[in-house]
């Protein structure tokens, strides 16, 4: 499909599809005509045709993803789709592309479709050829996992794991056969004419749907001046679904960031590339000095993350911090100072392999790939211990045994101005959950969009008689000790009430381990907890447990989807406020207080309605679903605030009453 078809002619064609006669009538049995999906799709039609951007947000049930693709294949242009989840990138791609080849007839079947996921998601020929040489495992039940991965690789033709549904998601060999950018040899690799990303990139070039999600389109954008960068091909139009999710996964692929993980890899590296068969050409003593300065790289790496760790704690027990180790902390000038020296020891033990690499005649492809990273990493050290670029909040984080130093863009909306609405002829950006206070001025001045035209759709299902609120009457102020307490018990009446089925949301972990303890001892119902097994099969112990109990935080809130009388309960314990702790937080309260503006009314109240939005939009995903909406926290009713986060929820009729709640299900 080539060139691009007029507004008018896009729209009466797609408007055609959805008629109650119409293309899709014929082709799936449980059709309806939807007035919203309609209205949506021409929408899309005439930006695609015009150019521009359009911002809509499409309530739950309007089948926003047919209203956005049926136009995209008619347009006859390339069309870039990026989803918020690896999970709505396969059901397009596996569900509703198919779906729509048969039924737009003979004049669109023939239209190509990529799904295209980050590399890390895709096995690497060459570097699985050398693991298999020398296969290292951090745990011995892992040896039966490569066996499955060489049948594998035998037959697959897309190199993506996620054709393995039985592994593991935390296989911790994987990093090692991953295709990632940093081990990349480009078109020196020796399997580089079979490499699944070069034959992706090939297939992308030759599409018409290209569908990413809002990592890749992040990572494409930070590193697209890098040749062994990502793989989405040029495109004119962008579709963005779960735009809401956009601002925080930009921050996360522009920023910079440093760890003992990132350091750790690139010595192990090194030590491979310098234990290979070398041409007889190569200089042994080169290699021999190149041994001792990974050596020397190794020490001054443990000192200098030790010497985080000593100040770390240091500050923590000067502030009398307690509570979990995973957290963040901004990175300030004495911080700086108690880490300067091993900090400089580690950027010289970086320069020196650089160096030392490019000294060398005749150095394979493996070794040149360790000297670029190590001089990647020593400008992002220096960089992060400067921590002088007032576009940016410095802050050291420990997530496990992973000790991260980063480096993130207080504001991105001039980025995604130039990532999409710069670079494209048309942008849509849509989500269920994108206007507060009845606007889209939140988000469009989030995403840095001056001009563009907006689109607010109800949702099609009836919330009035589908599902109802509760607020229970009395609960201790969220920020006291005693609500936790409260909110277990509270919980447990509701549960006992729903018959389990239910989500609880918590905005912590340390009041989900209260609950948790609470439960365990007083619920006759299966519970399962997030952290006890991977998202995935959690939510499948969830579909197929009856009553079955989930306790999760926010991972949980957004991009899952349980129909019917699985999940008749959505609980929610405090209003999903963002920490004032959170150095990225912070900054941009900063940053908002110094332009003269109000940061706890324009940012934290907006974005924390978004969140509440997207954590009970969890409950009705049909039209026969029903269930119980409830919000613990009882700022919604004490303080002024409030009333913006009611006003923002579904239309369901409200209640004080627990027993309603019982009355209601039966």
């Amino acid at each position: 499909m080539t060139g691009g078809a007029s507004r008018l002619a896009v729209a009466a064609a797609a408007d055609a599809v959805f008629a109650e006669d119409g293309a899709l009538a014929a082709a799936l049995d449980d059709f309806e005509p939807r007035a919203s999906q309609r209205k949506m799709a021409a929408a899309v039609a005439g930006i695609i045709a015009e150019g521009g951007t359009l911002v809509a947000e499409a309530g739950t049930g309007t089948g926003k993803t047919l209203a956005y693709l049926i136009p995209a294949i008619l347009s006859g242009r390339r069309v870039l789709v990026s989803t918020g989840t690896k999970n709505l990138q396969e059901q397009i791609f596996f569900k509703d592309l198919p779906v729509l080849r048969s039924a737009l007839g003979p004049r669109f079947a023939s239209f190509k479709a990529v799904c295209m996921k980050g590399r890390g998601n895709y096995l690497c020929l060459h570097r699985f050829d050398e693991f298999r040489a020398n296969p290292t495992f951090r745990m011995i039940e892992e040896r039966g996992h490569l066996s499955a991965l060489e049948q594998w690789a035998r037959t697959t033709d897309t190199g993506d794991r996620a054709e393995l549904e039985s592994l593991p998601e935390d296989l911790s060999f994987w990093s090692d056969v991953a295709a990632t950018s940093d081990h990349c040899l480009g078109s020196g690799c020796p399997r580089y004419q079979e490499c699944y990303v070069t034959r992706l990139r090939q297939q992308a070039a030759e599409a018409d749907i290209v569908i990413v999600n809002h990592h890749l389109l992040c990572a494409d954008a930070a590193v697209r001046q890098s040749t062994f960068g990502e793989v989405i091909p040029d495109c004119h139009v962008a579709i963005v679904d779960e735009a809401h999710q956009l601002e925080e996964i930009a921050t996360q692929y522009f920023g910079i960031a440093v760890s003992n993980y990132r350091v750790d890899e690139l010595s192990r590296d090194a030590e491979r590339a310098l234990a290979m068969r070398h041409s007889p050409e190569i200089d042994k003593t080169r290699v021999r000095e190149l041994r001792d300065d990974v050596h020397r790289l190794k020490e001054r790496s443990a000192m200098f993350f030790a010497a985080i760790d000593t100040s770390r704690f240091m500050l923590r027990s000067q502030s009398g911090a307690s509570g979990p180790q995973d957290e963040r902390t901004r990175l300030t000038p004495s911080f700086l100072q108690r880490i300067a020296e091993e900090g400089r020891d580690l950027v010289e033990a970086l320069e020196t392999l650089q160096g030392g690499v490019a000294l060398l005649k005749e150095a394979p492809e493996e070794l040149l790939a360790v000297g670029r990273r190590a001089g990647e990493l020593r400008e992002d050290l220096s960089r992060l211990l400067r921590a002088d670029d007032p576009a940016f909040v410095f802050f050291l984080e420990t997530r496990g045994r992973g000790v991260f130093l980063r480096a993130a863009p207080i504001d991105v909306s001039a980025v995604i101005r130039e990532m999409l609405m710069d670079r494209m002829h048309a942008t849509v950006l849509t989500s269920a959950t994108l206007a507060v206070d009845g606007g889209f001025g939140y988000v469009r001045g989030r995403l840095g969009l001056r001009q563009a035209s907006e689109l607010q759709l109800p949702s099609e299902f009836d919330f009035g008689s589908q599902a109802i609120l509760y607020l229970p009457r009395r609960m201790p102020d969220p920020r006291s000790p005693a609500f936790s307490e409260a909110a277990g018990r509270e919980i447990l009446e509701i549960l006992r009430r729903t018959r389990g089925r239910a989500f609880a949301l918590f905005t912590s972990y340390a009041t989900l381990r209260q609950v948790q303890r609470l439960l365990e001892r007083s619920l006759e119902y299966p519970l399962l907890v997030q952290g006890t097994a991977p998202r995935s099969a959690l939510l499948n112990a969830f579909r197929t447990t009856p009553n079955a109990v989930l306790l999760a935080t926010s991972s949980f809130w957004q991009g899952v989807d349980v129909v019917g009388e699985a999940l008749s309960c959505v609980i929610i314990d405090k209003l999903p406020f963002a920490s004032p702790g959170d150095p990225i937080m912070a900054a941009r309260v900063e940053a908002i207080r110094a332009s003269g503006g109000e940061p706890f009314s324009e940012y934290q109240v907006p974005l924390a309605i978004l969140t509440l939005k997207q954590g009970l939009g969890r409950l009705i995903r049909h039209r026969r679903d029903r269930g119980v909406l409830a919000v613990l926290d009882p700022r919604l009713r004490t303080m002024a605030y409030g009333r913006r986060f009611l006003d923002a929820l579904p239309a369901a009729p409200l209640t004080h009453d627990i027993e309603d709640i019982a009355r209601f299900l039966s």
